[in-house]
C-alpha cells in the first residue's frame, strides 16, 4: 500500500506519469498499475487521464491528503526508530526563499555543533514553491516568510524581521543621504528580483503605493546577480537589511534605509505540522528558537 501512495504523491509533483515514475525509481507501466490497483482496492477513480495525466478527482483530491499523511508518519516512525539506534542522523532537506540564503548558515552551523552526523541539502525557492514542496514531503523544513502571505498548514518559528535598504553608489543620486523615502526609490532605475519572488511583490506593492509602477531596468531571480551589478557602481537596488550585510558592501556602495513607511515582515522556518515531529525536524525547530533571538538582535 505504501509504495502505490508513494505514486500518489511523485504524480501531484510531477503532473505526468512518466516523470513520476522516473521519481519512483520504476517503469511507467508499474507505476500506472499501481495506481490501478490501488483505484479497484478503493473502489473510485483517482486520476482523470487521457493520453496523459490531467487531474486528480475529488475522491482522487482527498486520497492525496492521506496519502501525505500516511507516507509522512510511516517516514518519521522510520526516523524515530534508526535514531533511537543510532543517534541523530541522516539528511535535513530545506528550501528558502532568495533572500534569506545568506543566513542559513547560522542556523545550519551551530545545529551541526550539535548533531555532526546530519547532512544538509539546501535549495532556493520561491515562497509558493516552498509551501509546496513541504505539503508533497519534497523537504523537511523551508524558510520563508510568515506574514505577508497565506501559509496554509505548517509549524512556524520566527527567525528574524526583514527591513529594507536601498544599494547604491556614494555618487549615485540619493547616495549621500541617510534615509530615503519609498517615493524616492520610486524614481531611481533598479534591478530586481523577478515577479514569481514575493520579496518583489513585497517591494512593487510599496512603490505602486507612491504612485509609481515599478519598472525593474534588469531582474534576476539570483541575488548574487543583483549584487553584482550594484557593486559597479552604475545599478541600485533594493535589498533586505540582512542581506546587504551578509553580502558585504564596499566603500563605494551604501545601504541606505528606506522610510514612510518603514516596512517590516518576519523570516521564519515552517515545518510541517505533524505530531509527533520526526527527530530531524524537532532538532532543527529547537536551534532555530535558540538562534532566533541572535539573528534578529
Amino acid at each position: 500500500m505504501i509504495d502505490k501512495l508513494d505514486f500518489i504523491l511523485a504524480l501531484a509533483r510531477e503532473r505526468h506519469f512518466g516523470r513520476a515514475a522516473e521519481a519512483c525509481g520504476v517503469t511507467q507501466p508499474t507505476l500506472s498499475a499501481g495506481v490501478k490497483q490501488l483505484e479497484e482496492s478503493l473502489g473510485v477513480l483517482l486520476v482523470n487521464r487521457g493520453s496523459r495525466f490531467q487531474s486528480f478527482t475529488p475522491e482522487g483530491e482527498r486520497v492525496l491528503a492521506w496519502a501525505r499523511r500516511i507516507v509522512g508518519d510511516q517516514r518519521a516512525m522510520r526516523e524515530e526508530v534508526n535514531a533511537m539506534r543510532r543517534g541523530l542522523n541522516g539528511r535535513l532537506r530545506i528550501s528558502a526563499i532568495p533572500t534569506t540564503l545568506g543566513m542559513v548558515a547560522s542556523l545550519t552551523t551551530p545545529f551541526r555543533a550539535r548533531h555532526p552526523n546530519v547532512q544538509f541539502t539546501i535549495w532556493s525557492r520561491t515562497s509558493v514553491e516552498v509551501l509546496a514542496e513541504l505539503e508533497n514531503l519534497e523537504i523537511d523544513a523551508g524558510i520563508t516568510y510568515l506574514d505577508n502571505e497565506p501559509l496554509g498548514r505548517v509549524n512556524t518559528v520566527p527567525l528574524y524581521r526583514e527591513r529594507y535598504r536601498l544599494l547604491t553608489s556614494r555618487d549615485a543620486p540619493l547616495g549621500d543621504r541617510d534615509r530615503v523615502t519609498w517615493e524616492e526609490v520610486s524614481q531611481v532605475p533598479l534591478c530586481l528580483l523577478t515577479p514569481d519572488m514575493q520579496n518583489r511583490r513585497i517591494i512593487d506593492r510599496l512603490l505602486n503605493r507612491t504612485g509609481h509602477e515599478s519598472r525593474p531596468m534588469l531582474e534576476s531571480d539570483s541575488m548574487i546577480l543583483l549584487f553584482s551589478h550594484v557593486r559597479t557602481g552604475r545599478w541600485a537596488s533594493v535589498m533586505p537589511a540582512k542581506l546587504a550585510e551578509t553580502l558585504g558592501l564596499t566603500e563605494t556602495i551604501r545601504a541606505i534605509p528606506i522610510t514612510e513607511p518603514d516596512e517590516v515582515h518576519t523570516i521564519g522556518l515552517v515545518v510541517p505540522e505533524r505530531e509527533p515531529m520526526t527527530p530531524l525536524t524537532a532538532a532543527l525547530v529547537a536551534e532555530a528558537q535558540r538562534v532566533a533571538p541572535t539573528l534578529d538582535g
